[in-house]
């Protein structure tokens, strides 16, 4: 699986995120905040970036066997409707650094992973399955495009294991 970068909150979380921000910090849209380099405004307005031209481009070149958008529902439900029931999505939760304001509200507001992984996209906007030998091709032809790409991780068969997203480190 490969997970591309997203350009902030996307669709996701944005009751908990207003929640945190504009009431229990007590902050408005014209605070700066230092570790996002711009206003709170400005970070919460970034706008969802949309991948349709470059899912197109590779799909001329690479079977791609799934894809899900991270929207609400994070990674923990939306990874799960792309691979088969009888399938596991394990995700390697260190092949990637959020963007800064997912620390951040995690932090303020106190949230454990697994909230994280289930309201907020955490800088993954939408994941791949492609063949296992391409993965490496696909990720350097994403960052020829300009995206920022990982290797998020792998489909396995479920096993004894109940839960549809395993996440490791």
């Amino acid at each position: 699986m490969i997970g591309i970068g997203s350009s902030g909150l996307h669709s996701n979380g944005y009751s908990l995120a207003r929640r945190i921000i504009f009431g229990e910090l007590k902050m408005s849209v014209g605070d700066y905040i230092e570790e996002f380099g711009r206003t709170v405004g400005e970070e919460l307005l970034e706008p969802t970036k949309i991948y349709v031209k470059i899912v197109k481009k590779l799909m001329r070149d690479f079977r791609i066997h799934g894809m899900a958008h991270i929207t609400g529902g994070g990674l923990t439900d939306n990874v799960p409707r792309m691979i088969p029931k009888r399938c596991q999505a394990v995700i390697d939760a260190s092949s990637w650094t959020p963007p800064p304001i997912f620390k951040y509200l995690q932090g303020a507001g106190k949230l454990s992973f697994k909230e994280m992984m289930r309201t907020f996209n955490n800088g993954i906007g939408l994941v791949m399955a492609v063949e296992k030998e391409a993965v490496e091709e696909v990720i350097s032809r994403l960052k020829a495009m300009g995206e920022s790409a990982f290797h998020l991780g792998e489909v396995k068969l479920r096993g004894k294991r109940k839960e549809p997203v395993r996440f490791v480190s």
